[in-house]
Order: structure tokens, then C-alpha cells, then sequence
């Protein structure tokens, strides 16, 4: 068996036993103990259907697999596991090391019932400042670093990233649009009229001044705010003992926004540099992790988490297979705070290190700041958990709500809801979106780029058929048996009965007789709160108006046209750009060599104002204004 991760680990040898027929729980785990030796690796339990239920680590698997194959002293929890065990699985490793990287990957990938996983484990955002131009641009980045400069982060959120460049670009006058758009400026644009750029795609600023507001701008990312508000006050004071009033007056102003910065950005450590504050809180079976980003003595946001805890397994556990995949895809940082320890905190200590490439401490301090910063993470913890089992409460109530208006055997755990999106039938696409017990589960968003070159432009009951067509059809390849959760236990349809009964007849042709399915209409003036609800070979019906299973499919409706319209938005900017400048009446190859050349790329020339347009040399004011509407028509 080999693993796909990036990080994998190759084993040194694998073996899974025989099925015994007959024995399971500790009888099974028992008999494999004369095939192990003192080796470490990974383990894996396997139930009736050979389905995954654990895959643990161990330092010595002899030992590991005894401790479960005693009759006592295991845990409720250990103990439910141990008696749905049928076989089991061994891969040994080298070190101990790679056993904990090796668990982390397979955990990840199998997601196996008793394990601690963590759930939307999304990227975070950093700041960059590019390298390679003469004037670095400051922009938000997501994702792998392939583009050359100086990465700070991360940072916990989208809007904390936001935040921040609108702190710099006021501090420190910083561009950020694109090279294309530099290149293409005749004039200053709005971030100068308004003080947020120092105008260098119009020479405003010289490239030396430009290079030392660069250096300023990473020193405060670094945390030396200090340093730079000395600096800016005295070239204020060299500014006015010049009589450069006007710039002395923008040097203020620019000292104001950095004094705002540092008394508004909340706890800032004096002590802790750099740090991942992690601290776990635990009630009622459920879990909240809460992870804040200290960098350059700043707090750079939190976010929380709220794995599944395995059918119950304690905090020790909990928080290191939170660390361990957290870490999987990401950079830990030279110090990582935890609230509780963790049982092979050496290993996961020597595993970060590696990963970094230098020495990574995980500590969990019992006083001074440290510990201050974990029980400020604790509180968050704590609350946000309280919230979100208050939220928990209200969604099952309104799950069972549902299931009693539309005559459900019970309370669905996995709602699709499908909606269409198109200008008549142009750039088309499917949405679906799901919903369950932990409200919008955004991972299993899905979106379907029509297809069908038989469809009448417009038609959406053709649309919905493809949609669903293909949805099933796969999931009737992947998972005939229905073992896993991706089977939903209800399809809402944004529409009323000519959907309805498109649906029915795919649904009907692929066999799936048993998911119920229900159209949501507008019903009268298209009015919300008038909504018709539809159903095969029935009458429709509504629901009071201030029923809150009304107001709850009126939310599941709106997500998925949401998400349906962010789709063929985004679908329709990627055609209109990529047109060629070819099709633009009058442009041929030396004007779009001419113009390529003053705006960079074919985008910016969409984008460039007219007047621009008309600077550019060989293109004529009718010309240009025939290229502006032709972009500037498309709808």
C-alpha cells in the first residue's frame, strides 16, 4: 500500500493477517501478536465489511496490540471499538517518527469512525510583497508559495489580511495592482487621489524612495513598529524645517494610522515573538479548538475548530491528533502553545522540526504571559463552543421539523439542495450544496459546468437533469452499496412541479427509488414567505408564514442560489476575459501587438478607461472607443 500525501511516508514492509472466521474483539486482536515484533509502525482496525474504524501508531507494535487485547481496563470508548473489530492491518516503519506522520496521512485519507478528525482544514491567507519589479506590489496570497518574494503569515482569516493592507497601503503608500495595470497607468489612479499609493506607475515617487517605504512597510510586518514611527516623526521634522509642508502634513497623517494600528490591534505579546496558540476545550462529547497566530509580537487573528472526537476520546488525544493534521499541509512556527499535553509530544516535537527545518518547541506553560496567552485561547474556546452547541441544539430541531412537514421517516442527516445559473443558456452551470446536523458543509459544495449541446438555450428542466444525472450516476459507481455518508437523505429543488418532475424521471431511470425529493417554488407574486412545496403525484402545499421550517428551506434555498450564481459569475468573467483581441472589430495584428505592448496583457485592455485606450499609439478615438463598448457591452 503507498500513500498519495505530499508528506507520505513509504513503509519498510506491510502485512495485514488472515481473516479468522469466527473471532473478533480481543480474541482477534490476540491472535495477531505472534506475527508482530518490537518494530515500530501503524495499525489499522478493521470491521465486518473490512471498513476502517482506527488506525492508531505505536513505538513498539507488540506492545501496543497486547494492551488491546486484554479483557480489561480499556475505556467505553476503546471498548466499542475492540468488540467491532474483525481484522486488522500492520505496516512497520523505520522510525517512530515516520509511524506518527504515516497515522497522521492514513487518518486524513481514510477518516476512520474512532479517530479524532479535524474538519475543515481550509488554507490560510498571507501577505506578500512581490519581488522582480522595480516596484514591489503588497497583495493577499492563498495557497502554495511559487511566486518569488517575502511572505507574513499566516493570518487567521480574509478580513484580518484585509485589514492589514489597509493599515500598510495608508502607512506606507504601497501599490496593489497587478504589473499589467502598472504598466498600462498614463495617470494616477484612485488609491493616490486618496492617499493609499505613492503614484509610481506615474514617477510621483522615485524608485529609491519607493524600495525604503518597501523596507519600512516588512519591518513592520516583522513587529519593528517602534523604529518606523521614530523614523517617519523625524522626517516629518526635517520635512517642516524645510517648509515641505504639504509633505510633512502626509508624514502626520501617516504617523496617526500607525499610532491607530498599535492601539487597536488588541493582545500583543511583549515576550512571545512567534507562536501558535492551541488550546482545546471540552464538554457534552464535543470539542473546541482554538488557534491564534502570534507573529512579530502581534496577534494576527484566531480561528476556531471542532473536530470529531472519535466517539469520545479524551483531551490528551483530542489536541494531538489536532496538532498532527493541522500541520500536515502548513508550516508550524518556532513555537507552538498548547493547553494540555499530548502523549508523544518528543515524537511531534521532532516531527515539526523536521518539517521546518529548524528547531520547533511545543510547550504548555503553567505561567507569565505564555500562560496567559492559553487561558485568553481557553475563554474563546470555551465560548465558541457553548455557541456552536446552541446552534447544534436549533438545527435539530429544525431537521426534525422538516422531517415531520415533509412526511420523512426521520430527521435528515445529509440535505442536497440543486439550483441552475445562466443568462439564456449562456455560461450554464449546476450547483449543489449540502446541509446537515452541522449546518452548511461547504467541503461538499459541488458545481456542474453544463454540458449538454442538445439543450434549448434556457432550459432549465434539461439542466437539472444533466445536473442530476451525473451526480448519481457517480455516486452509484463510487458507492453502490450506500456504506458511506455521501447518500443524501433528501434533494430539495430550487423549482416547482416541471422540475419536479424532471427530477422523478432521472431519479426513476436510475433506479434510485428511495431518496425522497422536494421542489421549493415562490408560489404567488413570487413572494418569499408564499413558497409551494412539491412533491411526485401530490398536491402541493406551504407551510405557515412564520413557521421556522419555512424560514430554515427558505436559507437552504438561498445558499444554493447563492453559490449557483458565485459560479457562473465566475464562469462567465473567465470567458469574457480570455476573448481574444482578434475578435474586436478593426484590431488586427499590428494594433494588438500595439497594444499588448502599452497595456501588458488582453485583460487590461478590457479593463483600460477610454481615454487610455486613445493614448495608445496607432489606435485611432473611433478605434478606441469601438474597443471600450465591445468590452464594455458584453453582459
Amino acid at each position: 500500500m503507498t500513500d498519495n500525501h505530499p508528506n507520505s511516508v513509504i513503509p519498510e514492509e506491510g502485512k495485514s493477517g488472515p481473516r479468522k472466521d469466527g473471532l473478533r474483539g480481543h480474541q482477534i486482536i490476540h491472535s495477531y501478536l505472534r506475527s508482530l515484533d518490537n518494530s515500530p509502525g501503524v495499525y489499522r482496525m478493521l470491521g465486518d465489511q473490512g471498513e476502517v474504524l482506527y488506525v492508531g501508531k505505536a513505538r513498539n507494535l507488540v506492545k501496543r496490540v497486547s494492551s488491546y487485547a486484554k479483557q480489561t481496563g480499556h475505556t467505553a470508548r476503546i471498548g466499542r471499538m475492540i468488540s467491532a473489530t474483525a481484522s486488522m492491518m500492520f505496516l512497520t516503519t523505520r522510525t517512530e517518527t515516520e509511524a506518527l506522520l504515516l497515522e497522521q496521512n492514513l487518518i486524513k485519507q481514510l477518516k476512520p469512525k474512532y479517530n479524532v478528525l479535524l474538519r475543515d482544514d481550509k488554507s490560510f491567507p498571507n501577505i506578500v510583497v512581490t519581488k522582480g519589479h522595480d516596484f514591489p506590489m503588497i497583495k493577499k496570497h492563498r495557497g502554495r508559495r511559487a511566486e518569488a518574494g517575502s511572505y507574513f503569515g499566516p493570518f487567521a482569516s480574509a478580513g484580518a489580511v484585509n485589514r492589514t493592507l489597509n493599515q500598510l497601503q495608508k502607512i506606507f503608500l504601497l501599490r496593489n495592482c497587478t504589473d499589467s495595470m502598472f504598466a498600462s497607468r498614463t495617470r494616477p489612479c484612485l488609491q493616490y487621489q486618496i492617499a493609499r499609493c505613492s503614484g509610481p506607475c506615474v514617477g510621483h515617487i522615485s524608485k529609491e524612495d519607493y524600495a525604503r517605504s518597501v523596507a519600512d512597510a516588512e519591518s513592520f510586518l516583522k513587529g519593528k513598529t517602534t523604529s518606523i514611527q521614530n523614523k517617519l516623526a523625524a522626517d516629518m521634522a526635517d520635512a517642516s524645517a524645510a517648509m515641505e509642508f504639504e509633505r510633512a502634513a502626509g508624514l502626520r497623517d501617516r504617523i496617526r494610522a500607525l499610532t491607530h494600528v498599535q492601539s487597536t490591534q488588541g493582545v500583543n505579546p511583549r515576550i512571545v515573538a512567534q507562536a501558535d496558540v492551541i488550546a482545546l476545550h471540552m464538554s457534552g462529547g464535543q470539542a473546541c479548538v482554538q488557534v491564534f497566530f502570534i507573529r512579530a509580537h502581534q496577534n494576527w487573528g484566531n480561528r476556531a475548530y471542532f473536530p470529531n472526537t472519535g466517539t469520545g476520546a479524551e483531551a490528551p488525544e483530542v489536541l494531538e491528533a489536532f496538532v498532527g493534521q493541522f500541520y500536515s499541509t502548513k508550516l508550524p512556527p518556532k513555537q507552538i502553545l498548547l493547553s494540555h499535553g499530548i502523549e508523544n509530544d518528543d515524537l511531534m516535537q521532532e516531527l515539526l522540526s523536521e518539517k521546518l527545518g529548524q528547531k520547533v518547541e511545543v510547550l504548555v506553560p503553567q505561567r507569565g504571559e505564555k500562560f496567559e496567552l492559553i487561558a485568553n485561547a481557553m475563554r474563546n474556546a470555551k465560548e465558541s463552543l457553548a455557541r456552536k452547541m446552541a446552534d447544534s441544539a436549533t438545527q435539530t430541531k429544525l431537521l426534525a421539523g422538516l422531517a415531520e412537514a415533509f412526511d420523512l421517516e426521520g430527521p435528515p442527516k445529509r440535505i442536497e439542495i440543486y439550483d441552475n445559473s445562466h443568462i439564456q443558456g449562456t455560461h450554464a452551470v449546476g450547483a449543489m450544496v449540502v446541509s446537515g446536523p452541522e449546518g452548511f458543509e461547504k467541503s461538499s459544495y459541488r458545481k456542474f459546468n453544463i454540458k449538454g449541446t442538445d439543450l434549448t438555450p434556457g432550459d432549465d428542466f434539461g439542466m437539472m437533469k444533466e445536473v442530476l444525472n451525473r451526480r448519481f450516476k457517480r455516486l452509484l459507481k463510487e458507492d453502490p452499496d450506500r456504506s458511506s455518508n455521501l447518500w443524501p437523505d433528501l434533494l430539495l429543488i430550487d423549482g416547482g412541479a416541471g422540475q419536479v418532475s424532471a427530477v422523478a424521471e432521472i431519479m426513476h431511470a436510475l433506479g434510485v427509488d428511495d431518496v425522497p425529493f422536494i421542489g421549493v417554488a415562490k408560489g404567488v407574486d413570487r413572494d418569499a414567505g408564499k413558497e409551494e412545496f412539491h412533491r411526485p403525484q401530490r398536491r402541493p402545499f406551504a407551510l405557515r408564514r412564520n413557521d421556522p421550517v419555512l424560514y430554515f428551506t427558505q436559507r437552504l434555498r438561498d445558499e444554493a442560489h447563492r453559490f449557483a450564481i458565485g459560479t457562473h459569475r465566475a464562469k462567465r468573467a473567465k470567458a469574457f476575459t480570455a476573448i481574444p483581441l482578434e475578435d474586436v472589430p478593426g484590431v488586427g495584428a499590428m494594433r494588438k501587438r500595439a497594444l499588448l505592448a502599452h497595456f501588458g496583457s488582453a485583460k487590461a485592455v478590457s479593463r483600460a478607461a477610454l481615454q487610455d485606450l486613445c493614448a495608445v499609439e496607432g489606435v485611432s478615438d473611433a478605434l478606441a472607443t469601438t474597443i471600450y463598448d465591445f468590452f464594455h457591452d458584453k453582459g
